[in-house]
């Protein structure tokens, strides 16, 4: 249902408000670029820092701009199975295609306490339902026979794996059918389709669309070797996107191609002088072509 290069697209702000002519400028060139869906209110998006009526509005407006040419996806997840059902309600009212659902961070959840958390979502959901595992950030990491568990659940049709677990990969493409499997690290995108993912929630996909939708064409048509020049030559680029915490050096690089103001919410800060330097130098010498992009 989900597959291919989806974006974890950035909220853009000017002046501490919503640039919504910006997001929706961002929205029409993935689309030109062949991005396959869109993740609305995600991490990269800066979510925690969005109020309700914020979520609202990039939800609209992401809507507006891409005009049912292709899927949006709201992420709702909070640590609070009755808020992240007050965030699913918001997100369906809007008519988005899906919805990712993070595992509850910080208060740690047993595995029989995320399949609750999940359960409650899907009963209660009339589109589908992308679970989200991110151990990094959560604090708790779903195993495999809690996602098989899950995905018997009515819309429960895939997972974003952002915990590099190869086996859990392995063993969901080899027992379930019909069941995305999306990557979550963009430095492991191609590792993770040779074993068994169809696509990925990409950061760098902000920045170069047009690779990113390339590498997963070349990949479900099982043309691994060009692919695989696709994703060592965006090594780099994948590396210095992280450089500090997701998404500030994203939304420097895209200041730097002139798509959006390099803005963000606190706690978040634009990236360092020194890492805005190290960017700007791998972008200078590996990538000169997206800024005309």
């Amino acid at each position: 249902m989900f597959k291919g290069s989806i974006v974890a697209i950035v909220t853009p702000f000017r002046n501490g408000r919503i640039d919504k002519t910006a997001l929706k400028e961002l929205v029409k060139w993935h689309i030109r670029h062949k991005t396959d869906a869109i993740v609305v209110n995600g991490t990269t998006g800066e979510t925690p820092t969005l109020s309700r009526e914020e979520q609202k509005e990039n939800i609209y407006t992401v809507l507006e701009a891409t005009d049912s040419r292709i899927p949006v996806i709201a992420g709702i997840g909070s640590n609070s199975t009755e808020h992240t059902i007050d965030n699913a309600k918001t997100a369906i009212s809007c008519g988005v295609d899906g919805l990712l659902v993070v595992t509850p961070y910080y208060n740690k959840p047993t595995q029989e306490g995320m399949y609750q958390h999940f359960r409650k979502i899907s009963e209660l959901s009339p589109v589908p339902i992308i679970l989200y595992n991110v151990p990094g950030r959560t604090g708790v990491s779903l195993k495999t026979e809690t996602v098989m568990r899950l995905a018997l659940l009515k819309n429960i049709v895939g997972i974003k794996e952002a915990g590099g677990d190869f086996k859990m990969v392995m063993e969901l493409a080899s027992n379930l059918k019909n069941f995305d499997i999306l990557c979550g690290d963009d430095a492991l995108n191609l590792p993770m389709a040779s074993v068994g993912s169809n696509g990925a929630i990409s950061v760098t996909a902000n920045v170069v669309p047009n690779l990113m939708s390339r590498m997963y064409k070349l990949i479900e048509k099982g043309d691994f070797r060009e692919a695989k020049k696709i994703h060592l030559g965006l090594r780099h680029l994948n590396s210095v996107l992280f450089i500090e915490s997701n998404p500030i050096p994203v939304k420097a690089v895209l200041s730097l191609m002139k798509k959006i103001k390099n803005e963000l919410r606190l706690p978040l800060t634009p990236i360092s002088a020194e890492n805005m330097k190290k960017i700007k130098a791998v972008i200078d010498r590996y990538y000169p072509e997206i800024y005309k992009l």
